[in-house]
């Protein structure tokens, strides 16, 4: 298809879905803040620390924890690391290429660290081994199987029912040096973040945007609250304006639906 072609297709398909979300309908069927199917499976790497795969409709990704030890950070001497780490295979998009992490794969792992970061999921400070020396390093790698619009909350999803299922082994400090025994323990998780995505369409939010949303959305906000309903970390992407109405409309949706995919999560991942 010609790019003027597609071009025409697109300003058809986009005033298609204004006209719906006027109505209050959306192009798949869904009301304005139902997200689709969510899957959650969990312990399917045996060689990882722990892992998941999540469906969020279409989208598909896989998340897998590596656990080893290092040096932290002179700033955290206290704390263990937390690192993720995003791919998008090239299989799993016809605009995906092989090579170094795109800008694309660069911002979900920023917003998706971020997100479990500022929500404090994991304590850094059981990780530490000795100050200032040695801490447990925590490293998440995700790949993006299937790409159908929104990656954010997928893969973070992926993230946190990887963690909340992962084991590590029990250090003990002799002489300042830290030595792993045979006994296997959880890591210390603390709390079960939970992103949601919404993009504008015309003058309408909606959750969980698909790929064919993705395309005719002008802004999107990805909000991360804690098991309390607290906002731990917000994104807002494109170049598109927000305003302070729809901050606060994107927030309570995010509180109230990041309760029930919460539950979804622990559920899935006990």
């Amino acid at each position: 298809m010609s790019m003027k072609k597609n071009y025409v297709v697109e300003t058809i398909r986009k005033a298609q879905m204004v006209q719906l979300l006027a109505q209050g309908k959306r192009i798949d069927g869904r009301s304005l803040d139902q997200t689709r199917p969510i899957t959650i499976e969990t312990g399917l790497i045996q060689k990882a620390n722990g892992s998941a795969r999540v469906t969020l409709g279409n989208t598909q990704v896989i998340a897998g924890v590596k656990i080893a030890t290092g040096t932290p950070f002179p700033d955290t001497p206290d704390k263990g690391l937390l690192v993720v780490n995003a791919e998008i295979l090239p299989m799993a998009s016809p605009y995906a290429e092989a090579g170094p992490p795109s800008e694309e794969a660069i911002e979900l792992a920023r917003v998706v660290d971020r997100g479990i970061r500022e929500s404090e999921m994991v304590d850094l400070k059981k990780l530490c081994l000795v100050p200032g020396k040695s801490v447990v390093t925590v490293f998440v790698d995700c790949n993006v199987m299937n790409v159908d619009g929104n990656l954010f909350d997928a893969t973070s999803y992926a993230v946190v029912s990887a963690l909340r299922t992962s084991k590590m082994k029990k250090y003990v400090v002799k002489d300042e040096k830290a030595e792993a025994t045979d006994e296997w323990i959880p890591v210390p998780v603390e709390r079960t973040p939970v992103s949601i995505t919404l993009a504008r369409i015309g003058e309408k939010m909606v959750v969980d945007p698909s790929a064919e949303e993705e395309a005719a959305m002008d802004m999107r906000i990805t909000i991360t609250t804690d098991d309390e309903g607290h906002i731990c970390a917000s994104q807002k992407g494109e170049a598109s304006t927000i305003t302070p109405a729809q901050v606060l409309e994107s927030a309570d949706t995010s509180i109230r639906l990041g309760k029930e995919i919460r539950n979804n999560i622990v559920e899935a991942t006990e």
